[in-house]
């Protein structure tokens, strides 16, 4: 029980239970995000050339990440302009969370920005709760097999890709030192998001479920 997605098997066990491990699946109230702290700031972190940045005219929190906390991810490129578009607004999603637990402050995480109703609840517990342990993660997350359904509306769609988590290992954010880690098949994990695209363009999650172990992902 070393990995990163580990961790939020505790913290989300009465919430959404989403990102990585226990993650559970609904929807919710919208206003779901006026209970989280933070969820209004308009501060912004300065930038990270490890997030895409955005070319849409659309005005996002910016990411950084410490340079040994890695994502790699598989597909970026679908040749559809919607798929690409909802593949590049995941990359950022996940950024947020592990940016609000390698920099501790909840408030400059950007989660709001591409988290909504249960989902946003869901890893604001599981961020709050990593913080408050000093726990952030080193590394290498691969993210492959992304594969995105666009639904007839054009402003929801459905994602699903694995997570080999093989090459990252938790550690403490104060003192760095890594707890250590062992592959095993629950080191992959198969997704499956519910996404809807808000008024501003973005592409937020709003659902998630999780196969840990799954034979989809295996190597």
């Amino acid at each position: 029980m070393n990995r990163p997605a580990r961790l939020v098997t505790a913290a989300l066990t009465a919430s959404a239970a989403l990102l990585l491990n226990a993650c559970g699946s609904g929807g919710g109230d919208e206003s779901s995000s006026d209970k989280i702290a933070g969820a209004d700031s308009a501060e912004k972190p300065s930038a990270s050339p490890s997030v895409s940045a955005s070319a849409d005219g659309i005005d996002r929190p910016e990411i950084k990440l410490p340079s040994d906390m890695k994502m790699v991810f598989e597909g970026q490129q679908t040749g559809d302009a919607t798929k690409d578009a909802i593949l590049s607004d995941n990359e950022r999603t996940v950024s947020t969370v592990w940016q609000a637990m390698a920099s501790g402050d909840l408030k400059k995480s950007g989660m709001a920005f591409y988290y909504t109703d249960n989902a946003l609840v869901g890893v604001y517990e599981y961020a709050n709760g990593a913080i408050g342990k000093k726990t952030s993660w080193a590394g290498t997350l691969r993210y492959f097999d992304r594969r995105v359904t666009v639904f007839d509306d054009k402003k929801s769609a459905a994602l699903t890709y694995c997570v080999d988590e093989s090459k990252a290992d938790l550690k403490n954010r104060e003192t760095n030192k890594l707890q250590g880690t062992k592959t095993t098949p629950d080191s992959y994990v198969f997704y499956n998001l519910g996404l809807k695209k808000n008024q501003d363009g973005v592409w937020q999650t709003w659902d998630l479920t999780e196969d840990r172990g799954s034979q989809k992902c295996q190597p």
